[in-house]
């Protein structure tokens, strides 16, 4: 197992900068995922941790060495691929001792070790077939296998689920999340989907635009979001953001609607006010709001809502709810559950808070 500390971290492609100076610990033994939309920097920073990437400014430190300089090979690193990238002519037992073959382990040693993790994954009955006989989720586990069989410090994932029907995706990430408590390597896990990352992280990071939009706990990026970004990318639904004004706490939308927040907030003549789904209920009866769309899954049901100036809020409720395309409803906001964010995205808090914060 292995700390990793990447400090000041760069990279520069022909003069564009892609990663832009990024500060993160990940604790040793700590499963951390780094998360974002596609461009954002996240797969160029796990090869710059994994060394197929040149860092371009800053230090990478692992188990307190700086790394910067070391190649990909004396990194005690294993690496999964989006790209299962099994050798079609091996059986599985030697796709997953291949490495180990390679670094000359003697056959006894290299034979144990695959059955010990063939045994973990699950993939014991499967050990003298090809991967042309296997389905994807199991082609998947052979290649996690391939990686943890040398017993590295560290395992980096690269979207390894995204080629994964949707059933597999969630059987996955259940394993993943298994093997992490079992094995025990620190792991920095890369994906698009925050779904993946609220449910198997211990820390998420989230990047934009090259930078760290926030990173913590995943319930803390949830519950208490830096900004307007990551507001809007950690949760399903995202939250909704209706621009408006405050005067002395009192908060008014452009549908005339007010929503009584902490004085401390001040005055402002412009802002964003910021609710996630399940913090509005719907009255019926009421006026203001008009039915757009009603999605059913069956456990809950997100009903999709627009007012008169067209502002469009989502609200979610539990279980199979019946409401009609057209219908007009009243809106109740959970008033301490309500965020605002200045006009640059960046969230605004009450004095108190500033205050207990300085």
């Amino acid at each position: 197992m292995s700390k990793i500390e990447l400090r000041g971290i760069k990279k520069d492609y022909q003069g564009t900068e892609i990663v832009k100076g990024i500060d993160i610990t990940i604790e040793e033994g700590e499963f951390a995922v780094i998360v974002g939309p596609s461009g954002c920097g996240k797969s160029t920073l796990l090869r710059m941790i994994a060394g197929l990437e040149d860092i371009s400014s800053g230090e990478l430190v692992m188990g307190g060495k700086v790394m910067n300089m070391v190649p990909p090979d004396q990194r005690e690193i294993a690496m999964v691929f989006q790209s299962y990238a099994l050798y079609p002519h091996m059986t599985v037992a030697d796709n997953i001792g291949f490495a180990l073959s390679l670094k000359k382990v003697p056959k006894e040693e290299i034979a144990k070790r695959v059955r010990d993790v063939a045994k973990m994954l699950e993939l014991e009955h499967l050990l003298e077939r090809k991967p042309a006989a296997l389905s994807g989720g199991q082609r998947q586990r052979v290649a996690i296998g391939r990686a943890i069989v040398k017993r590295p410090k560290v395992i980096l994932f690269d979207e390894p689920l995204s080629n994964l029907d949707a059933k597999l995706r969630v059987q996955m990430r259940a394993e993943l999340t298994k093997l992490h408590r079992e094995f025990g390597s620190t792991i920095v896990y890369v994906t698009h989907d925050q779904v993946e990352a609220m449910t198997m992280a211990q820390k998420i990071v989230v990047l934009h635009n090259g930078h760290v939009a926030q990173m913590g706990a995943p319930l803390d990026l949830y519950h208490q979001p830096d900004n307007t970004f990551v507001a809007q990318f950690i949760g399903v639904p995202k939250m909704n953001l209706v621009k408006g004004r405050l005067q002395n706490g009192l908060f008014t939308l452009p549908c005339g609607e007010q929503v009584q927040l902490d004085t401390g907030y001040g005055s402002a003549t412009e802002l964003q006010l910021g609710v996630r789904p399940e913090h509005l209920q719907i009255v019926r009866g009421g006026s203001g709001w008009e039915v757009d769309l009603v999605e059913r899954l069956g456990v809950e049901t997100f009903i999709h809502l627009h007012c008169q100036t067209q502002e469009q809020l989502v609200v979610r409720q539990e279980g199979d709810c019946q409401y009609e395309v057209g219908e007009k409803v009243a809106l109740t906001f959970a008033e301490d559950r309500c965020f605002l964010f200045e006009t640059d995205g960046k969230r605004r808090l009450p004095a108190a808070a500033v205050a207990v914060a300085s």
